[in-house]
Parts: C-alpha cells; structure tokens; sequence
C-alpha cells in the first residue's frame, strides 16, 4: 500500500463515498499479513517508496502466487526476481497480464504504467555477452522503479574501444550501472571517465580462479575510482534498486 491508495481511502470516507466499516476492511492489512507461508508486508511502499520484491528462488509456483494475490488487492506493482521459465508460466497463468523476462529470470506486474520518477537516466553497461542476465536483472528493476534506462552491452576490456563508442551515452548518464566477470575490470575504467556514482556488479562467469564471481567482487571493492559502490556477486536487482534511489534524490 502506497501513500497515494491511502489517501484515496481518507478522501473517500471524508466525501462519503467510503463508508467507514469499508475503510477499516481495507486498511486492515496495512502493515502485516500472515498467510501462513510469509508475512506480507504492506506498508513497504510506504515506508520505503517501492513495494516489497518477491524473490523467487526457493519458494513454490503456489507460494509466489498466493503472495502476489495479496500484493495485487493494493499495489500498482509486483516484481519477482530469480524464477525458472516453468515456474514463472505456472504463476503467469493466473495472472495475465503479468510478463515473464525469460533472459532476467523476473516476473512483472503492474496495473498501469509507472510513472517517471527519477531525475536523470541511469545507463546500464554490461562488459560481456555472458553478462547480459544479470545486466537486465538490473536494467527490468530500474525501469520498474520508474526510471529511464538504457543499456549497452558486451563492452568490455578485451575490446576497449568499444566503450568509447558510446561516450555520450554514459556522459548523460545520471547514475552507471556496470556488470561484469572474469577479472571485473570494467568498472573501473568508467568510474575513471564520469563524475557520476557507478554500482559495480560482479558475476559468477569466468573460468576456474575467478571462484564464481569472487575474483571479480575483489577487483572492484579494490578499485582505484572513487565513485565505484559494490553490491553482491549476480546482484542485478540491488544494483537496479540501488541507482533508482540514487536518482530520485
């Protein structure tokens, strides 16, 4: 629950057109819901500015569904994060209008567009092709967050000149999102071409020492570029949750 369906709820009892025993049904989960399985916790929205995200991994069609049946009934938005292709079209199916990011692994479900919310555009960079899920992960957040986004992708260090084909891309870019594995370099060399935050996210591609994603995670907390914050190994929903706060400030 937003602040915005609260207040709808207030005017409502206050024009009369909500009488007040309606108000009190609808406001009765407005922090907590047990339903057995997990707490639904409504008032995220408004404490936080976002609903809560589901994160798919570990839990059953039937538990994302029953969760998302709760959310529905009072937010404008759902994401789930880290579903299978079979799960999510179990989910899907009682929820039409919802779409599945095969490539992300996520689940979108809104009511209606959201709207604008960021100041600026946050520009997301990935170093390699095998980056790419992540990447969106962190791209598909952002945007759901209501945020202008864009992309560009296999742009790493093997290929330098490739990054500075798009200079003025990450030149307007108000925050950087920059993905990478094997050595994790890439952060780095735009946090050195911007005066903007960039969230650096390692992955878990690469061979035998890069240690799923360990080896990238320390080269980019080790970084030279002082504008370069972490988030965790395959943490493209962090980072994309991260740059829309950013950029609503």
């Amino acid at each position: 629950m937003d602040n915005k369906y609260l207040e709808k709820i207030l005017k409502g009892v206050s024009a009369g057109s909500i009488s007040v025993e309606d108000a009190a049904k609808s406001l009765k989960h407005i922090h907590i819901e047990d339903i057995d399985y997990a707490h639904v916790d409504h008032h995220r929205s408004m404490r936080k500015g976002f609903p809560e995200v589901i994160f798919g991994e570990g839990k059953t069609s039937e538990q994302i569904a029953g969760i998302m049946d709760k959310m529905a009934i009072q937010e404008e938005i759902i994401l789930v994060t880290r579903v299978d292709q079979a799960k999510a079209g179990a989910v899907i199916s009682g929820f039409p209008d919802a779409v599945y990011h095969n490539d992300a692994r996520m689940i979108v479900w809104k009511k209606k567009e959201v709207p604008l919310q960021g100041r600026g555009k946050i520009l997301v960079i990935s170093a390699g092709t095998s980056d790419i899920p992540v990447a969106k992960e962190a791209y598909i957040t952002a945007q759901a967050m209501g945020n202008d986004v864009d992309s560009v992708f296999d742009v790493g260090v093997a290929g330098i000149h490739r990054l500075f084909n798009h200079k003025k891309m990450i030149d307007d870019a108000s925050v950087l999102i920059v993905v990478a594995g094997m050595e994790g370099a890439l952060p780095s060399v735009v946090a050195g071409m911007v005066s903007r935050p960039v969230i650096a996210v390692p992955t878990s591609i690469g061979y035998g020492v890069s240690l799923g994603g360990l080896t990238a995670l320390f080269a980019m907390l080790n970084s030279c570029s002082s504008n370069v914050a972490v988030v965790n190994i395959d943490n493209g929903f962090g980072a994309g949750y991260m740059a829309s706060m950013i950029n609503r400030i």
